[in-house]
């Protein structure tokens, strides 16, 4: 990430200078000095899982088909990014993308704009086996899969789905596929998975898989978020520990969330997010955009902004640059979620986009 110095004070748990007068600068900073070259991309809000932590047994009330964004624009927006906000990396998230029609065309389209993002893809990984190659020779860069536990009948209890084949069969397509490093993110609840740290790196290291867990965050659509069912990432380097030798991973972290250890002097690693109790946001250079087109400048924000009007209505590039460059010239220092008041967003995890 590259930071700008604005003249105002980077303080954690403070806000920004907001009303002060933005720079003209035309990448997307904010008064903390960070700038967001990552954007996020939500294709659906849809998912054909249902994880207990995510969302209730019979799904949510999905989108209408009109408020989502068409390819177009998506596109346009994306293009818009890149082309004028300095936005490098592109994520494609959801719900779950795989279930976004034409996906290998649209992947196809965003490798094709210049300069070309390095662009990669969130999923669950039901149906990523018969598509791996196809998305590879689209040009998708990177793939994150996600997977709680390598044991079936956790498998079935947390995600509500006997699936935990299909994801395997997924992985070991994508790696294949030449969509390197794959990487599998993996959410600890206690008294469902607790029990699954060391599993799922013996998995991963077995396999060439890159492996990183994640703290569970207030973003289930349920609002039923108990920090003491989180597993921290100190109780997840201890449980690791019992049997294997970790070491700090040698390069700088960067912008990059994860915090990273060398497994048993290598080359295998484990990276751990630790959003809730080692917050990275005053390096954050993301930016993110929802299935229906709405702009958030933060995974926790309960403010976003409606690009989809102003495409619809005919809005110039230039302007939906400039609303764009607002939304994120707001961001808060951080999410707030160690704060009293810390309000969780109304849309959940499935409609913001991982």
């Amino acid at each position: 990430m590259t930071a700008v110095d604005l003249g105002f004070p980077r303080v954690p748990g403070t806000r920004g200078s907001s009303r002060a007068p933005r720079p003209a600068n035309p990448h997307l900073i904010d008064t903390f000095g960070r700038v967001a070259t990552d954007l996020r991309v939500s294709l659906t809000d849809r998912c054909n899982l249902r994880c207990t932590y995510c969302m209730p047994a019979e799904g949510l009330d999905w989108m209408p088909g009109e408020q989502v964004l068409t390819d177009d624009e998506l596109v346009r927006l994306m293009r818009i990014a890149v082309e004028q906000l300095g936005v490098t990396d592109i994520r494609l998230t959801g719900g779950e993308p795989l279930l976004r029609p034409g996906l290998e065309d649209l992947v196809a389209r965003i490798t094709a704009l210049s300069p070309r993002p390095r662009l990669s893809m969130t999923t669950n990984g039901i149906g990523l086996a018969k598509r791996a190659a196809g998305l590879a020779a689209a040009g998708l860069n990177r793939i994150n899969v996600s997977l709680d536990t390598v044991d079936p009948e956790t498998f079935k209890t947390i995600t509500r789905r006997d699936r935990l084949s299909h994801v395997i069969a997924g992985l070991a397509a994508a790696r294949d596929a030449g969509m390197a490093p794959v990487k599998v993110n993996a959410v600890l609840i206690r008294g469902l998975n607790e029990t699954e740290a060391v599993p799922l790196l013996k998995f991963c290291l077995a396999e060439g898989y890159h492996l990183r867990f994640i703290e569970q965050m207030p973003l289930d659509a349920q609002h039923g978020w108990n920090r003491g069912e989180m597993i921290t990432a100190a109780e997840i380097l201890s449980m690791l520990q019992t049997s294997f030798e970790l070491t700090p991973f040698p390069s700088a972290r960067g912008g990059a969330p994860a915090e990273r250890w060398l497994v048993d002097g290598g080359p295998g690693d484990v990276g751990v997010i630790a959003s809730v109790t080692r917050p990275f946001c005053a390096a954050c250079e993301r930016t993110r955009l929802t299935a229906d087109g709405a702009v958030r400048s933060c995974l926790f924000s309960n403010d976003e902004t409606d690009l989809r009007s102003l495409v619809r209505a005919g809005a110039r590039d230039e302007e939906v640059a400039d609303a764009w460059r607002a939304t994120m010239w707001g961001k808060l220092a951080g999410h707030e979620i160690n704060d009293a008041g810390f309000a969780q967003p109304i849309r959940p995890m499935s409609a913001i986009g991982g």
